[in-house]
């Protein structure tokens, strides 16, 4: 269990949870908020995500927490967020987790535009290297985006948000997963005609999408309405802008086949092209 008490410093009073002092709000979703923290006995900065426990009981996330948890732990990776400890009150869930400067990828793209291919190569190796971690150890991301990919001030990337995990054991006697779940623009087409789909070739298509966009600087699939935006993803309607290299193009278009089953792309030696 964890004590939140306040403590006065000066004129100013300090949040403080276990052995950590809370600071600034680095980001506010749904059903929590991630804040600044420092560790007051060792001066280490770390971030908090603090779930508020009715919201998480009234919308049955309990499992789903219980899923993110087990995943951090499990994933060791210097591309993946570390988890240092879980804390809980009465009425909040503490999941203290390593503190990422540099913000998302996504603020990175925003701000400047599209990346030129040294830099979108050197991220994407990163991220290829560590969601091929994550499924040697029996963990499927599927929620992969430039959101979801954080950076620090030496620009080594780190995936974040594993809400949506799953673990190779909840694959049905078929060998697939069937829960349809992730950012539409980046999901694969078996993942959106919901008959089941493969954990490993759904990611590697989010991570060609997230490719396209770091090159390219907007979707390679983008349309008002979700019925236009899966006709597209199901036919793997796009193309690449004229500044794209011969060996990035084959390469999105490799990972982007909409046929999971003749997906050309290895992780060991087919991003090695780029």
């Amino acid at each position: 269990m964890s004590s939140k008490r306040k403590v006065l410093q000066g004129n100013t009073t300090r949040t403080r949870v276990g052995k950590y002092e809370l600071g600034k709000t680095l980001g506010e979703g749904s059903f929590a908020k991630v804040k600044f923290a420092k560790n007051v006995e060792t001066g280490e900065c770390v971030a908090i995500k603090i779930l508020d426990r009715d919201q998480v009981l009234r919308h049955r996330m309990v499992e789903q927490i219980k899923r993110e948890i087990s995943t951090m732990k499990l994933i060791k990776h210097p591309n993946v967020i570390k988890i240092f400890e879980v804390m809980a009150s009465k009425t909040r869930i503490y999941i203290v987790i390593e503190f990422v400067d540099g913000g998302e990828l996504f603020d990175k793209i925003a701000k400047n535009g599209r990346l030129k291919e040294d830099e979108a190569r050197s991220y994407f190796h990163q991220l290829i290297n560590a969601v091929d971690y994550c499924h040697s150890r029996g963990v499927y991301h599927r929620d992969l985006k430039p959101e979801n990919l954080l950076l620090d001030s030496y620009g080594v990337l780190k995936i974040s948000d594993f809400g949506l995990s799953a673990f190779s054991q909840q694959v049905r006697e078929d060998g697939l997963l069937h829960t349809a779940c992730g950012t539409p623009n980046y999901v694969a087409p078996e993942v959106l005609r919901d008959k089941g789909y493969d954990g490993t070739s759904s990611d590697i298509w989010s991570c060609g999408v997230i490719l396209f966009v770091l090159m390219a600087g907007y979707l390679p699939f983008d349309e008002p309405s979700l019925v236009g935006l899966y006709k597209k993803i199901w036919e793997a309607s796009f193309s690449c802008p004229s500044w794209f290299s011969s060996g990035a193009r084959n390469l999105i278009k490799r990972i982007l086949d909409p046929n999971p089953v003749t997906v050309s792309f290895k992780f060991n030696s087919s991003y090695e092209t780029l």
